[in-house]
């Protein structure tokens, strides 16, 4: 069963959330630059994924953004994990990070 969790943020920028991430889970991040998504962050390892999104992505008018999840509007950051089970210790860890608030999980079989 592979687990995913969303996490947003309007307490830290992209780069400050990348750093605190870091710093809690001992992951390195790799700046990542999608025509859809616009520059993100992503850290992988054998049993976990976390991206560091922008809520706020390059929109097809030049001068409107789009948002990446419309249903967290409220949030500039967002934070995705990928794992193949539930990590009972990356919901811990990710939870202390102030200002990090949980906003959905979805699993899949």
């Amino acid at each position: 069963m592979t687990d995913f969790h969303t996490y947003g943020t309007s307490a830290h920028t992209p780069d400050e959330l990348v750093r605190l991430v870091s710093d809690r889970l001992g992951l390195d991040f790799t700046e990542r630059d999608s025509y859809f998504r616009g520059v993100y962050h992503l850290a992988e390892s054998p049993d976990r994924q976390i991206e560091i999104q922008p809520n706020s992505i390059p929109g097809d008018d030049e001068d409107e953004d789009d948002l990446y999840a419309s249903e967290h509007a409220a949030f500039q950051v967002l934070l995705l994990t990928t794992t193949p089970a539930a990590d009972p210790a990356l919901r811990a860890a990710l939870a202390s990070v102030e200002g990090l608030v949980h906003l959905a999980l979805e699993s899949e079989a």
